[in-house]
């Protein structure tokens, strides 16, 4: 079972990103989701489960809207590259369905219960919204995207769909308190809850830090 074809179709549509959506990235939650798999499911570790943890965690972001503007092709290509690797169908089943399921967006108006990976691999990807990396990510999320660094004037939003959560023109700023401050409490492993809580005090520090140095008291 091979990841050499996995890594460079993800290296190929995400080495350039400029929104925090990188190869990079993918290699990281690569790293981290192997870790809590190693970790919370010890005793149920198959060379399988591995694979499917890591290639769950390169591919997620392939067919992520921020990332193609032409998701059907996207989809297309991934389901042949999957036909293509030596794993179980059971297997590509559930690559298949961790990488359709597990964003944040999926995920506000609907629960989806992943398998054990994939709550592994959903974990690594949150938290890799948060801490240093995730502030950095914020940022440059937000830029691209043509968002302010912060107005006190645009209020925080509490999402119920989708829609609203692509389509809201917000700040940077509010996007910590929409969104990332919210994550360590949606963690589905030991392992990620712990990490999660270490850099989301890391973020609350750096927000505090921001209000004293703008005045801003009012985005919470």
């Amino acid at each position: 079972m091979s990841m050499n074809d996995i890594k460079l179709f993800s290296k190929k549509n995400m080495a350039y990103d400029p929104t925090g959506h990188d190869y990079l990235h993918a290699q990281r939650v690569a790293e981290a989701a192997t870790k809590i798999y190693r970790a919370d499911y010890d005793s149920k570790i198959t060379a399988e489960g591995l694979y499917i943890v890591e290639a769950a965690s390169y591919l997620h972001d392939t067919i992520d809207e921020k990332i193609t503007m032409d998701m059907n092709t996207r989809l297309k290509e991934v389901q042949a590259l999957l036909e293509k690797e030596n794993i179980s169908t059971k297997a590509s089943h559930d690559i298949w369905n961790i990488i359709q399921h597990m964003s944040y967006s999926k995920n506000i108006e609907h629960h989806y219960q992943l398998s054990d990976e994939g709550k592994c691999v959903q974990d690594a990807d949150r938290i890799d919204a948060l801490g240093a990396i995730g502030i950095a990510r914020a940022f440059a999320y937000g830029g691209h995207a043509g968002q302010e660094i912060y107005n006190p004037r645009i209020l925080v939003m509490n999402f119920k769909n989708h829609d609203d959560y692509r389509k809201h023109k917000g700040t940077t700023i509010n996007h910590f308190y929409e969104k990332l401050l919210k994550l360590a409490g949606l963690m589905n492993t030991r392992t990620g809850k712990e990490e999660a809580q270490r850099r989301t005090q890391y973020m609350c520090d750096f927000l505090t830090e921001f209000k004293v140095e703008t005045g801003v008291e009012n985005e919470a």
